[in-house]
């Protein structure tokens, strides 16, 4: 296949997202940094017309241009993963795998903008955002909380998913905007359970240990 090329910022952790999962996928790929703050670079004319939405990241090869991260997700676990141990072809796992990806992308987009606000003094309302990042991390924590019960590790099946790599980066990155861990101890064990992925790598922000 051609070469992936990766708009990437190191901060921004919808784009940890794709270098994760292309790091656990073993893909080599070209990176473009952009420098989003303070250069503001994601809305120059050249990354416009690669993405009208002025958003990373962006995805590109020989064949098309491709953005959001969830949807980057899954193009690349469905390009490069021939067991379809990340996305799986069992229909009940793969709608699981695609709630999770949604509840990535919807519901922790308020711990985006929550970090985003405390780091780089954008817009928004501190109290509420933090109140909705809170509420879907509870989610996720209950969830695992089911889960480990019943003798699971990870958020869907027996084994890590494109779930799992989605919803890490939100919650691991959370102490950058004021929430801490000790409230969460399923998704800490998770968390570590993460790390230990072959192929893991990190990002700034998100701690050695939990």
């Amino acid at each position: 296949m051609s070469e992936i090329t990766l708009y990437d910022f190191e901060l921004d952790e919808n784009c940890y997202k794709v270098r994760l999962l292309l790091s656990v996928l073993g893909l080599s790929y070209r990176k473009v940094a952009v420098n989003v703050v303070p250069g503001r670079e994601h809305l120059a004319p050249a990354l416009m017309a690669l993405n009208p939405r002025g958003s990373l990241p962006i995805l590109t090869n020989s064949e098309f241009v491709l953005s959001e991260a969830e949807a980057i997700m899954i193009y690349l676990a469905r390009a490069y993963d021939n067991g379809n141990a990340w996305l799986p072809t069992d229909p009940k796992a793969h709608g699981l795998v695609a709630m999770w990806l949604q509840f990535a992308g919807r519901d922790l987009h308020a711990a985006f903008l929550a970090r985003r606000l405390a780091m780089f003094d954008a817009s928004g309302d501190e109290v509420a955002l933090g109140f909705a990042a809170r509420s879907a991390f509870r989610l996720m924590e209950d969830h695992m909380t089911a889960r480990e019960f019943d003798r699971a590790a990870w958020f869907v099946g027996d084994n890590p998913s494109l779930a799992d790599l989605a919803l890490f980066p939100a919650i691991a990155l959370s102490r950058d905007f004021g929430i801490e861990h000790e409230a969460y101890p399923a998704l800490r064990r998770w968390m570590r359970r993460v790390r230990a992925i072959p192929g893991f790598v990190t990002m700034p922000g998100i701690p050695d240990y939990y």
